[in-house]
């Protein structure tokens, strides 16, 4: 058995680590820490986690002795300073921290240095593309939920240098749940529901972990036109990403049906299928569509993914078992809910 601990247990993407590892048969989950909340039980303070275990605080020794690996569902910044206490277990971060592989970019973007970086032995968790890496590696970076949608639906494309422009146009539409558990004015029901409105447009924090990937994929230095989009409902992501290629939209559509052929949680939907956030909830797929613009030789691109899961706790829990070597989708083999 793997014993793990979630760090973060109260947030929405530490609560749906918790959702997830109660039920994996490989996992036991021996620790469940919040520095806020230490001292108190799951169900006393969230009834609906139906878990009656005690939470505890960060104690790095303890850590190391009940966990061969750990989850950090903290704000960016934290995770960082915890993973320097912690040498002796696998640490599968959800925050920024271990996204970069310049120190430089991330704090540039997230206004922290990070003084020890290169001492760390860190790999980008992107599952379907990092396999190899993220079996070996001692700390996951696990991608953000907007780059997931995005680089999964650019992965073919880039690897194959099909791309003809240096720019990619990039559109995406997320559920609140997406911003954490926020009590500002601006993430209140008066001001999200019946709206849709786009925020941090082109300067997303989200832009230079996709240009790093990118980059690596493509072996160019392409650049991203990012505006995000707040819309009405809890869950889910939403990516509409152009971009000029000769293909046709059949030979895309075999390029990328062979590219995933073999993936568990990635799906390629025939042209003329559009994809819904609603097909994913609560899951760990990926759907992707596909359409051509002839008139402009402009490939779109529609990927949709539950930003709470594949785009955060469900892939985490995917790179935990590509770490420790058991099957893919243990623990991860379950419907979306619908409707």
């Amino acid at each position: 058995m793997i014993r793990a601990g979630i760090i973060g247990v109260t947030g929405y993407t530490g609560l749906e680590l918790l959702r997830i590892l109660k039920i994996h048969p490989e996992v036991e989950l021996t620790m469940l820490i919040s520095g806020k909340s230490a001292g108190r039980f799951m169900n006393e303070i969230l009834p609906y986690s139906l878990d009656d275990r005690k939470i505890e605080e960060f104690e790095p020794q303890e850590i190391e002795d009940n966990c061969d690996v750990v989850f950090t569902a903290l704000p960016s910044g934290i995770s960082y300073e915890l993973a320097k206490k912690l040498r002796n277990v696998r640490i599968i971060d959800l925050s920024a921290d271990f996204r970069f592989d310049d120190p430089e970019t991330y704090k540039k973007w997230y206004s922290k240095g990070l003084d020890e970086y290169s001492t760390f032995e860190r790999v980008y968790g992107l599952s379907e593309i990092y396999r190899a890496k993220i079996k070996t590696s001692k700390i996951i970076g696990n991608p953000g939920c907007y780059p997931t949608s995005v680089l999964l639906a650019l992965a073919p494309l880039l690897k194959s240098n099909l791309l003809i422009d240096d720019v990619i146009f990039v559109d995406s539409k997320s559920g609140v749940s997406g911003a954490g558990k926020k009590e500002t004015l601006e993430y209140s029901f008066a001001e999200i529901d019946q709206g849709l409105k786009p925020y941090s447009a082109v300067s997303h924090r989200h832009v230079p972990e996709m240009e790093q990937e990118i980059q690596k994929l493509s072996g160019r230095n392409l650049k991203v036109v990012f505006t995000p989009h707040l819309i009405p409902m809890i869950r889910g992501i939403l990516s509409t990403i152009y971009i000029k290629t000769d293909l046709s939209l059949n030979e895309a559509y075999k390029l990328y049906r062979d590219f995933y052929n073999n993936e568990k949680f990635v799906h390629i939907l025939e042209p003329g299928i559009y994809p819904s956030t609603k097909w994913t909830y609560g899951s760990n797929h990926v759907f992707i569509s596909l359409a051509k613009d002839e008139r402009s030789n402009t490939l779109v691109l529609m990927s949709v993914l539950d930003n709470l899961v594949k785009g955060a706790a469900g892939q985490a829990v995917q790179n935990m078992n590509i770490m420790f070597s058991i099957t893919e989708w243990m623990g991860l083999d379950f419907n979306p809910i619908y409707p």
